[in-house]
């Protein structure tokens, strides 16, 4: 039986693919960062099969690595699939220009954002790497935005999510250096995906005018950007997508990549 960790499991994007993967019978580990609990009456009451929960900050590397602990010992020291998906959004300021936002706030959504989506992915990776080297598929994958590509945020003039943006761009560049040590070595697939815009809800309110305007602006760049664009996708069309891409990419076609859930570069 296949076996898949992901991390930021409470809700969204993580809790979705939790349902997916116990659906699909396969050996699930979520991690959260807090009320283990919680998450575990919400498992029981929906009927997810072979999920265990474990709580572990991945700001937090002993706690990651008691989880690793802990999945090893359920399948026998190896590891499929590993789903990076926890990450902090910055949510307070999420429309303005960054000279826009007040210098204290600024640093502290950098500094949470980078410790969440930079740092944290590198704990989390170290952590249960050795189980993955074990394993069958060898897959480690990060979960990306585009709004971190340089080339859509320069061509629609994209200025919102600057913190989230900022440190998204620096997580591509780790799951490169993860690729550049081990993707062609040891044929591990290290991968960066978009999940594309879904409502997960959480992505927040404009409320004041300054955020609104942000938020038009960014909804207008979007429309000529894809015209096709009808609006956020939900959280199952978003993971059978992606899980297609995850399926398919192997580290020959998409090591240390960076793709939407097209598996492209189109990111809506």
């Amino acid at each position: 039986m296949p076996s898949v960790v992901i991390t930021g499991a409470a809700r969204g994007l993580g809790y979705g693919f939790m349902q997916y993967f116990s659906a699909q019978g396969w050996t699930v580990f979520g991690l959260v960062r807090r009320n283990k609990a919680e998450t575990e009456a919400k498992v029981e009451k929906e009927g997810l099969k072979n999920v265990t929960i474990f709580e572990a900050d991945v700001q937090d590397a002993p706690a990651l690595q008691k989880a690793a602990e802990g999945v090893s010992k359920i399948t026998g020291g190896k590891l499929d699939i590993m789903i990076n998906n926890a990450a902090s959004l910055a949510p307070n300021y999420r429309w303005e220009n960054l000279d826009e936002i007040p210098t204290a706030v600024l640093e502290e959504e950098l500094t949470d954002a980078y410790r969440v989506n930079v740092i944290g992915v590198i704990f989390g990776t170290n952590a249960f790497l050795p189980l993955i080297r074990a394993g069958s598929m060898k897959k480690v994958i990060t979960l990306a935005t585009g709004m971190a590509d340089l080339d859509l945020t320069n061509e629609l003039d994209v200025t919102s999510a600057a913190a989230y943006s900022i440190s998204k761009t620096a997580t591509n560049m780790v799951v490169a250096k993860y690729n550049a040590s081990y993707g062609k070595s040891e044929g591990i697939l290290f991968l960066a995906l978009s999940p594309g815009m879904v409502d997960t809800g959480m992505n927040g309110d404009a409320e004041t005018e300054q955020a609104q305007k942000g938020m038009q602006k960014m909804i207008t760049s979007f429309a000529k950007y894809a015209p096709h664009f009808k609006g956020p996708i939900t959280v199952e069309e978003s993971i059978s997508a992606m899980v297609d891409v995850i399926t398919k990419a192997t580290p020959e076609s998409l090591g240390g990549g960076f793709v939407s859930h097209h598996g492209d570069k189109n990111w809506l």
